[in-house]
């Protein structure tokens, strides 16, 4: 959604609005995948019109798949107090900033920071100060990130236990923000689950994306579209690259492979 969908300025262009009505009007299903809380992409799917009866929303980059209108999950894979505490004394020994999203808490960090005030203005969601070693071993954790300067998370990312990659899906998704998931969890991996739900092929399915965490979700489809502001890694794994969030690059996809083919 961010750096696909939205512009800098985080609103939707009328050229996109009107692809994706123009799209759904001949039937086709507009998902917005997101690795935003649920809060933090209402007001989009409000605005898109996206609370009928066969609306969804990917979010949590895959870990948690909802019916919009009632908020019935269709598939929930997350992660527990127990690697909360794992990552958090990794995070002390790398010298980086964390924060998670608790399923029952909301956004949670031992201490606030820039970017977390950054995520909270995002989503449009409340910052709770939590003592991360007072969190039960099985408290519902649905991700965790690590948040710092670029150059500080890249030293980090430099950094990072072999056995975190073994444990965790480890996505960046902005140069600020990296992320981790339970192992088995991807935009990719809610992809299917969603079309499986829907009773489609991933041969029908359209995804596009620019960022890290949106790279299983366009290798998964029969369509993967990079956007022009993609990363390199993006791009080469894309069957089609279109123009840049800015320049209006999922109206010209949508046209392109949807309302003109």
């Amino acid at each position: 959604m961010d750096g696909t969908l939205l512009r800098k300025d985080k609103t939707v262009s009328e050229r996109t609005k009107k692809a994706i009505d123009d799209a759904r009007e001949k039937g086709v299903t507009v998902v917005l995948a997101t690795g935003r809380p649920i809060d933090g992409v209402t007001r989009y799917l409000e605005e898109l019109d996206m609370y009928g009866e066969n609306d969804y929303v990917l979010s949590y980059n895959g870990g948690l798949v909802l019916k919009t209108k009632d908020r019935e999950p269709i598939c929930k894979i997350g992660l527990t107090g127990e690697d909360l505490h794992y990552l958090y004394e990794v995070s002390k020994d790398l010298g980086v900033n964390i924060h998670a999203f608790s399923e029952t808490k909301g956004l949670i960090t031992p201490k606030n920071s820039k970017y977390t005030e950054v995520e909270a203005n995002i989503n449009n969601i409340k910052i709770n100060i939590e003592d991360f070693n007072k969190l039960e071993k099985e408290h519902s954790i649905i991700k965790i990130m690590m948040i710092d300067e670029e150059e500080v998370l890249q030293k980090a990312v430099d950094n990072l236990p072999k056995e975190v990659y073994d444990k965790y899906t480890v996505v960046r998704s902005t140069p600020y923000f990296l992320e981790f998931l339970n192992k088995e969890v991807n935009k990719g991996v809610g992809v299917e689950m969603l079309a499986k739900h829907m009773g489609i092929t991933l041969d029908q399915v359209i995804t596009m994306g620019d960022a890290g965490n949106d790279l299983q979700m366009i290798e998964c489809a029969g369509m993967g579209v990079a956007m022009g502001n993609a990363f390199e890694e993006v791009k080469k794994a894309a069957n089609y690259i279109t123009d840049t969030n800015e320049n209006d690059g999922v109206a010209k996809a949508i046209e392109h492979l949807v309302l003109n083919s």
